[in-house]
């Protein structure tokens, strides 16, 4: 009798746990098909569920980085990166979220840019520059390293300081942007920035990130500031609370493009240093999209080559002259350029 009695408990429970487990075992068995892991801008990307054992699935809906998407969808209102696919699935009574991750490619291949020097003018070799920006026709810059960090008004032309401040210690100086008089400076990995009068360098605010993982480089619309962190993505900020309101990813036709560094808005473009790489790319803010590289390598070859030479780094746009100044980190000459397409 006390044997009979575990066994009805023990086919009890088994019955009760197979009863419970059915749909989802259904749905442990379902997945979302799409054409291809990575697809390119323009694309149509064709979504269904992959059902091998047939199961009658009687509702699915699916989403795209968390908006509705139809099962065919061409891929033009869409910007770059790493994307999310989300399908809810219903089998009866039971509801169920799949995932899947898909890349989505730039279209086109980047053109390539060649420069002409237009001017050469004295920079101080004792800056590592993270940040560069005219406002109102003056050259702004910010400049790294704790303890040596800094925010300048400089003489582009002679090379002189009009105005500096030195950050504290502690703080790695990086980016700088210029919106209606306020002077935005990002500092490396303390996760935040300053906000300063440009007029007169007195500090108004601070801000801290979101889920930007550092700070490198800025630059602004006239509107919204966009933010670099090292990585592919840039962070569209609100420059009244600086809420990281969104953010675009940076790739070509054949994948992402990290450690995206100094920036600058030039022509309804962005125009970011890739660290390490003494080249520029050229990004479409709305879709993330490089279009085009501008090599500057030859140019670290005609500064003063010494032991704390580092890498260019430094990219501020003349809207009255309409060229480009670009310099590095320690490196004694400041360079107007013009770039053309190849």
């Amino acid at each position: 009798m006390h044997i009979s009695k575990h066994f009805i408990l023990l086919a009890l429970s088994l019955f009760l746990s197979n009863c419970g487990d059915t749909n989802a075992s259904k749905l442990s068995s379902l997945s979302i098909k799409t054409p291809a892991k990575s697809l390119m801008l323009g694309d149509t990307l064709t979504l269904s569920i992959n059902n091998p054992k047939n199961y009658k699935v009687t509702n699915v809906s699916f989403q795209l980085n968390g908006k509705p998407i139809e099962v065919v969808s061409v891929l033009n209102e869409i910007t770059l990166g790493q994307k999310e696919i989300t399908a809810t699935v219903s089998l009866g009574d039971n509801t169920e979220t799949l995932t899947k991750s898909i890349q989505v490619f730039n279209n086109i291949i980047p053109s390539y840019y060649k420069y002409e020097v237009i001017n050469t003018y004295p920079h101080d070799i004792t800056s590592y520059t993270q940040g560069l920006e005219f406002y109102n026709g003056e050259l702004y810059e910010s400049t790294g390293q704790k303890g040596e960090s800094k925010l300048r008004k400089v003489n582009f032309e002679t090379g002189e300081v009009l105005k500096n401040i030195n950050l504290e210690d502690q703080y790695f100086g990086e980016g700088l942007t210029i919106l209606n008089d306020k002077a935005y400076q990002l500092t490396w990995q303390a996760k935040r920035g300053f906000v300063y009068d440009v007029n007169t360098f007195e500090k108004l605010s601070t801000f801290n990130y979101g889920t930007s993982k550092e700070g490198w480089g800025i630059c602004n619309d006239g509107e919204t500031l966009y933010k670099s962190d090292g990585t592919e993505k840039i962070y569209l900020l609100n420059p009244e609370n600086l809420n990281e309101k969104s953010h675009i990813e940076v790739y070509t036709e054949k994948g992402k493009i990290p450690n995206l560094n100094e920036m600058e808005w030039i022509n309804g473009k962005i125009f970011a240093n890739i660290y390490q790489r003494n080249g520029v790319v050229i990004i479409n803010p709305k879709t993330g999209g490089v279009e085009g590289v501008i090599d500057f390598k030859p140019l670290r070859k005609l500064v003063t080559q010494h032991p704390e030479l580092d890498v260019l780094n430094g990219i501020a746009y003349h809207p009255e002259r309409e060229t480009i100044f670009v310099t590095g980190k320690n490196w004694d000459k400041l360079f107007e350029v013009k770039i053309m397409k190849q």
